[in-house]
């Protein structure tokens, strides 16, 4: 198997000529990183009249190497990209396809050029603009209606990485014993998780959820879709690494970005105006998307995949709360 590795760029090039990525003698001038990755091993390789992306996944995830996950999955955000090409609205969100390597697991992507991701909205008091907001609402509403079906795509059901997913999303977080203290997130936060972590209610309906996720859908779903994966770049917003995606139900995606809006701190003004402008073109389960929008803030509080979040401590049990009654909207915590 070829590895993909900055440290050796002639070995590099000539993987790239044999995959036709490097055309008519082109050269390598220059190996960067674009951003910090999680999941991928992603490079930037620059030549005299272009650049471009190449990320390769392996068995386990780049940023945590003791996290197995499934190798193939860079093959499963190829496949995202080539099946909404066809949709102009999606493929001017989206990077455009190269090429794809099944064999070594490693795709080749337009570089977008100079752009950050949105993970600064945490700490920052500056809100969405409106525009942006809406664009990243009929990113989702047309994807979920221009890609929907009946049956689901063998290539696309995705279900190792769905189950990688539903461990960190709906069981990770209620272990009372994971091996990762939470104490050295923020003191206290520990305790504070120690309460959901006991909650056999809650625990239940987030189970039940979790099968909800785990189910074929009929809309295609970005599966990952928060601000890490939202680029503001020259050209306008841009949506990347949808490897998690599947197809299932449309209130996973709208119920992560809503979740994300609430732990960035963004205003009631701002979840209407997503959820109504989304409702205009895809109908909303209510219900199920609060459920969502409640376990994505949980996970996200006391679960592995922590966010660069400047909250007290107190702060952070509101949202606790919060999102419990979303799940369980007839009940109360103690």
């Amino acid at each position: 198997m070829f590895i993909l590795s900055a440290n050796d760029i002639a070995t590099l090039e000539t993987y790239l000529q044999n995959q036709g990525w490097l055309i008519n003698g082109e050269r390598i001038s220059q190996v960067s990183v674009p951003g910090e990755g999680n999941m991928n091993y992603v490079l930037r390789l620059t030549t005299p009249d272009r650049s471009f992306i190449v990320k390769q996944s392996r068995g386990y995830v780049e940023k945590y190497p003791h996290i197995s996950a499934p190798a193939d999955r860079v093959l499963m955000e190829g496949a995202f990209y080539q099946t909404t090409s066809v949709d102009p609205l999606i493929a001017d969100f989206t990077p455009d396809l190269i090429g794809i390597d099944t064999v070594n697991n490693i795709m080749a992507l337009e570089d977008l050029g100079r752009a950050s991701d949105f993970i600064p909205l945490y700490n920052s008091l500056k809100a969405l603009e409106i525009w942006q907001v809406a664009q990243l609402t009929d990113f989702l509403s047309t994807l979920h209606t221009r890609f929907s079906c009946e049956s689901t795509p063998d290539s696309l059901k995705n279900k190792a990485m769905r189950a990688l997913n539903h461990q960190h999303i709906f069981e990770y977080p209620f272990m009372k014993e994971n091996g990762f203290d939470l104490d050295t997130v923020q003191p206290g936060l520990q305790a504070v998780a120690t309460v959901y972590k006991s909650d056999d209610e809650l625990k239940a309906q987030v189970a039940h959820l979790g099968q909800t996720y785990l189910s074929d859908g009929k809309c295609l779903l970005h599966g990952d879709f928060y601000p890490g994966s939202w680029l503001d770049t020259t050209q306008g917003i841009k949506i990347i690494d949808p490897e998690f995606c599947f197809y299932g139900p449309a209130e996973f995606d709208l119920g992560v970005m809503i979740a994300h809006l609430y732990l960035a701190g963004q205003n009631k003004a701002i979840v209407d105006f997503t959820l109504d402008r989304y409702n205009l073109i895809n109908q909303i389960d209510y219900f199920t998307l609060n459920q969502f929008v409640g376990i994505e803030i949980i996970r996200r509080l006391i679960g592995l995949a922590q966010l660069p979040l400047q909250r007290t401590l107190q702060q952070k049990q509101e949202l606790l709360r919060f999102a419990r009654t979303l799940i369980l909207p007839h009940t109360s915590a103690d």
